[in-house]
């Protein structure tokens, strides 16, 4: 795997695999192509499963036994095994490392995030159009194309996304799937208080609530983990050692983020507390280091980080004095973390490009 492309050949040239019509993963309209065809094949059986279970009768727009709520969990089902086919064909027909454990963890994490973004996706988009149509059904044949047209533009995106998967589009999926994910269980909290008390609050009850939270917690900590082995190889540094030590310390931040939602704040309040603040002491670690482990990360990006410790440290203090919620602390530290590391991913980025030689003239 290189610093641009999650395991994808570079592209280029047609080969003549993809000029013969041979499947060719570097072939971008081979990729399209086969997008096109996980949508359609989506369309078709999704469209045929409503067709069954609504027996082409009418239904609500969302809600229990709605064609949202239908169409919603369909994409998410397609979206999931769409991410698989999509790093099936880019492993087996472009490249022949083999694959570790590590792997197939990160590609069924990067499914179910998939998975999640286009189930709670469509589910918002069913409530909003409830209150736009108040009162409304939705007639029988509407429900099969609009079922079978939401799981095959989940399925293409979810296909399309799979095989062009980078560093830059992994931290976009991630942000997205955290967002979604913690909004979602906001949105469904059993206790409409919770957040008098923190945001962890939302994964104490036994509820769907508190399962959502905390599956997203878990799911997001093991794409940092990702993010980190690939965000770190190639950058250029004066010191040998600094890739590593970076590496390590963002792996710390996931494996504790994951932590954070296998122990919940209810039952086990001394682990959780303790991993939410080795979190924030591993963010606080790389920013602190980070210029002296790579000597030529840009000085703005530096400065900023510096920035966001010192609000965080700043929130902290607040929060002790009593003039904020923890969970008002926690959902802007939180905010702040993760935008760090989208921006550290595209300076790292910037940094490994620029090292790379210069194509020779023809």
């Amino acid at each position: 795997m290189t610093q641009t492309s999650l395991d994808r050949p570079s592209a280029g040239e047609p080969s003549p695999r993809a000029r013969a019509g041979v499947l060719d993963a570097s072939s971008e309209r081979s990729l399209e192509s086969l997008a096109l065809g996980v949508g359609a094949s989506a369309f078709v059986i999704v469209a045929l499963v409503a067709l069954i279970a609504f027996r082409f009768e009418a239904a609500p727009i969302s809600g229990p036994g709605s064609v949202g709520q239908f169409a919603a969990i369909a994409s998410g089902i397609v979206a999931f095994v769409a991410v698989i086919a999509g790093r099936y064909v880019i492993h087996r027909h472009g490249g022949h490392r083999r694959l570790t454990a590590l792997d197939y963890i990160d590609v069924a994490a990067l499914a179910f995030a998939h998975a999640v973004i286009a189930l709670l996706g469509w589910t918002l988009l069913a409530v909003i159009l409830e209150q736009a149509f108040i009162g409304a059904e939705v007639f029988s044949l509407p429900v099969l194309i609009l079922s079978g047209a939401a799981a095959a533009a989940s399925g293409y995106v979810a296909f399309y996304s799979a095989t062009h998967m980078d560093l830059q589009l992994l931290a976009t999926v991630l942000a997205v799937f955290l967002v979604l994910g913690v909004v979602a269980s906001m949105l469904t909290a059993s206790d409409p208080n919770w957040w008098k008390d923190n945001l962890s609050a939302l994964g104490m009850s036994s509820n769907v609530s508190a399962f959502a939270f905390n599956i997203t917690i878990i799911v997001a900590g093991f794409l940092v983990t990702t993010l980190a082995r690939y965000s770190t190889r190639g950058i250029p540094t004066a010191n040998p050692k600094g890739i590593g030590r970076v590496r390590v310390t963002l792996i710390v931040l996931g494996v504790f983020l994951g932590m954070v939602g296998v122990f919940p704040v209810d039952r086990f309040f001394a682990l959780h507390t303790g991993v939410a603040s080795g979190m924030v002491a591993a963010f606080g670690v790389l920013v602190i280091a980070l210029p002296r482990w790579i000597t030529g990360m840009p000085r703005p990006f530096v400065v900023l980080g510096w920035l966001f410790l010192a609000g965080t440290v700043l929130l902290a203090v607040f929060f002790f004095i009593g003039y904020y919620t923890l969970t008002a602390v926690e959902l802007v530290a939180g905010i702040l973390v993760f935008t760090w590391i989208v921006l550290f991913i595209r300076n790292a980025a910037a940094l490994e490009q620029d090292a790379r030689p210069a194509p020779s003239a023809s």
